[in-house]
């Protein structure tokens, strides 16, 4: 395997067993692979800022170069998440949004964060079509631009930086850079990891096309432990996952998005006690429910770009779920957040004019005073004829 950092060769034994989290991509794999990186993402810009079109393959490889010349070396880089997982088994039913990136880096003091930084919004420049005069652009024009996302995490046993580039279909272009971080994967399935270092030597250095006989050796990695469990959990759609009270919000958001999409807890005694686990580390984390409407509003945004149809089953699922298996709170608080699901449900549902007729049963009432958003100003009606409550907005 080349290493494009150190321009030297290392050879990996994974026939030995000693990496069993570690496998060789096939060339369909890689074929696909290399479609990702080549592919043109539009970065959009906020304003009268113009759509950048940027390929993987060159931002990655223009932002390793300056941080390498600014003294920063870059370890390895990574395709990560649900991209890696559609490079490994397509259309699964887990599409793939953001495309996210980890760079390996020492991020040994707040200084390297900003140097980060700078070097990322500077290589924007270089994606700006040609005749706009980029001699009055500031980074922080650029930032205000082009970036929906920064986060910085620097703690004693977290030490990573994001910087997240705006795609109105909501695949944005994540670009993270990690010195250490505890906890890389949420369930099994989007714990894999393609190292990409041999394939961006391969546009370095050949000439060549890459073909099914004459291409560079990729490896992924399952960080979630075992790689042809988790793929076997990939190929089967089958949710399981360690510890999620580790996990930031639980996972639970993203559990319920695996269910919408037809994934199946693998051991269905197992998935009940799980299910509590994240619930109850999502209400640790975001214990308020103005915090709660704000993350789970952000989470719908993000997450069902192109996909509204899916958002009212997801709500419902989720409401089963937190329903069912939450233990943790008084039951004023439970009812507080079941009806805070219910009335997002409703305007998903006037939002898709999906309106079903009402039934002989309804109930008429007020929204909750801590519904701040205009769009819940109105009396809603209840459908009692489905197997979860329907909330339905009165003309």
């Amino acid at each position: 395997i080349f290493s494009s950092s150190s321009s030297v060769v290392f050879l990996i034994d994974l026939t030995s067993g000693a990496c069993k989290s570690c496998s060789v991509l096939t060339w369909d794999q890689v074929s696909r692979l290399n479609e990702v990186l080549t592919e043109a993402v539009p970065v959009h810009g906020r304003g009268n800022f113009p759509t950048l079109e940027v390929r993987l393959r060159d931002i990655i490889q223009i932002v390793r170069n300056r941080l390498g010349e600014q003294g920063v070396q870059v370890k390895d880089i990574r395709l990560n998440g649900s991209t890696a997982s559609h490079v490994l088994v397509p259309d699964n039913g887990w599409s793939y949004k953001d495309l996210d990136l980890i760079f390996r880096v020492d991020l040994q003091s707040e200084a390297i964060f900003q140097l980060i930084k700078d070097v990322v919004l500077e290589t924007l420049l270089d994606f700006l079509p040609e005749g706009v005069n980029k001699e009055k652009i500031t980074p922080m024009t650029l930032k205000e631009a082009y970036v929906q996302k920064l986060v910085k995490v620097y703690t004693e046993q977290d030490r990573w930086s994001l910087i997240s580039l705006s795609n109105h279909n909501g695949r944005n272009v994540e670009l993270k850079f990690v010195d250490s971080i505890r906890r890389q994967f949420e369930f099994s399935v989007d714990s894999f990891q393609i190292v990409l270092d041999s394939l961006l030597f391969y546009y370095d250095c050949s000439q060549n096309p890459m073909s099914e006989h004459f291409h560079p050796t990729v490896i992924g990695e399952s960080v979630y432990g075992d790689f042809d469990v988790a793929l076997h959990h990939l190929k089967n759609k089958l949710i399981t996952t360690k510890n999620p009270e580790e996990i930031r919000g639980g996972g639970l958001l993203k559990y319920c998005n695996l269910l919408v999409r037809d994934f199946k807890p693998a051991d269905e005694d197992e998935i009940k006690a799980l299910e509590r686990y994240m619930c109850s580390r999502f209400f640790i984390d975001f214990p308020d429910i103005v915090e709660q409407q704000h993350k789970l509003e952000s989470y719908l945004h993000s997450h069902f770009v192109g996909e509204e149809k899916s958002k009212y089953d997801y709500l419902m699922i989720l409401r089963r779920v937190v329903n069912e298996s939450t233990v943790c709170l008084m039951g004023h608080e439970r009812r507080q957040t079941l009806h805070l699901i219910s009335l997002i449900a409703v305007r998903v549902l006037a939002e898709q004019n999906a309106i079903p007729d009402a039934s002989s049963v309804t109930c008429y009432y007020q929204p909750a005073p801590y519904v701040r958003d205009l769009n819940f100003s109105n009396y809603y009606v209840a459908s009692c004829n489905h197997s979860y409550p329907t909330w339905l907005p009165c003309n």
